[in-house]
């Protein structure tokens, strides 16, 4: 007890470490190079039980220490749940319809912070609120102001505090359909040019016309109408005119009608039905030139099959020899026209003889050659 006694007087505990926990915020930078000349001189020549004994009241100090600066460290803030409460996707502004999801937020009323869907008259209804509120073409600000009109008339809330969201459109349908690679229906949540619109379809097909249809229902005199408005593709795409790349803001049914054909059968390579552009004109080399031409043993004429106005079919003979020989002008044809060539049956059968007596005479002869 002397002894430990007397190593307390010679070696005095640093007034920093003998503060109370709560003043002991930070150790003075003198007391920290005092540490460090005594641990120095300790190292230079002193016994090893002294050097034990130092070593562990210094280490106690900055233990401490760190528990002081630890504790003063402000609180971490706790994420919760409530901030997920609603959440609801925010589309981009746009009139109200019939079948929209709309999401309503209404501050310290939690009964009354829901989801609701606009009916087919375009009114939604609340608890408490007596008559269906109308928010039909309206856009979400407006709608705010309605509700919370209603609920101060109904004597529901003094000063309601209103947000309203679009969750989901329902009412802006575009529909394209025709011939295109995947015809869809998809909303318009923002106005959409044609040519986008199309592109979400996959495209036009092969087959596609020469002009879009685009109808839209608006009204006049007070009635509902239709509205139908033709664009040429080659002025939407060829010729790439802004005017022709109508906005579309939902309601719209756009047409990509299928094309025109022309039939070509008989004696012919490919024979099938070929699409015409009814801007362009084509003629009967043409559709000899997609069916892959002739096949051999054709006719010298041909006929060309057209409905007449009244519904009655005519038949129109075509010089075809004289056209492939360019002793008579190209034909042009019409859309539905049904080119036929027939077969040249005398030539086949003549030809066929011909093989037979080619084939007789020369197996005679090599039988009398072997023969000999």
């Amino acid at each position: 007890m002397r002894h430990h006694e007397a190593y307390k007087c010679a070696n005095p505990v640093p007034a920093a470490c003998q503060q109370p926990a709560a003043d002991r915020t930070r150790l003075p930078r003198a007391s920290v190079m005092t540490h460090s000349k005594t641990i120095q001189s300790v190292f230079r020549g002193s016994d090893p039980c002294r050097l034990g004994r130092l070593a562990a009241r210094v280490g106690c100090c900055w233990v401490v220490l760190a528990g002081c600066v630890y504790a003063q460290q402000p609180d971490r803030a706790i994420p919760t749940g409530s901030n997920l409460e609603y959440a609801y996707s925010n589309l981009p502004t746009q009139p109200v319809g019939p079948d929209d999801l709309l999401a309503l937020s209404v501050y310290d009323s939690p009964e009354l912070t829901r989801t609701v869907r606009v009916d087919a008259n375009g009114n939604i209804r609340l608890p408490m609120v007596k008559d269906p509120i109308p928010v039909g073409g309206l856009v979400p600000s407006q709608v705010e102001t309605t509700i919370a009109k209603s609920l101060t008339q109904g004597k529901v809330l003094v000063d309601p505090i209103v947000t309203v969201t679009i969750v989901e459109y329902q009412s802006r349908p575009v529909n394209v359909v025709g011939a295109v690679k995947n015809p869809l229906v998809f909303q318009a949540t923002r106005p959409i040019p044609l040519l986008d619109a199309i592109a979400r379809a996959g495209g036009m097909r092969e087959d596609a016309g020469s002009d879009i249809v685009v109808s839209r229902e608006v009204v006049q005199n007070g009635k509902p109408a239709r509205v139908t408005q033709t664009i040429p593709v080659r002025k939407l795409i060829d010729n790439a005119d802004p005017s022709a790349n109508v906005m579309l803001h939902g309601g719209e049914q756009v047409l990509v009608p299928e094309a025109l054909k022309i039939y070509v059968v008989g004696n012919v390579k490919r024979p099938g039905a070929y699409p015409v552009r009814n801007d362009e004109e084509t003629t009967i080399l043409q559709l000899l030139a997609l069916s892959e031409g002739l096949a051999p043993y054709s006719a010298k004429v041909a006929y060309v099959y057209r409905r007449a106005p009244g519904g009655t079919k005519t038949e129109v003979p075509i010089e075809l020899a004289k056209i492939m020989e360019r002793k008579s002008p190209d034909v042009p044809l019409q859309a539905n026209d049904v080119l036929y060539i027939p077969d040249n049956k005398g030539r086949r059968l003549t030809a066929q003889a011909i093989d037979r007596l080619a084939g007789l005479g020369s197996s005679t002869a090599t039988n009398y050659i072997i023969w000999h």
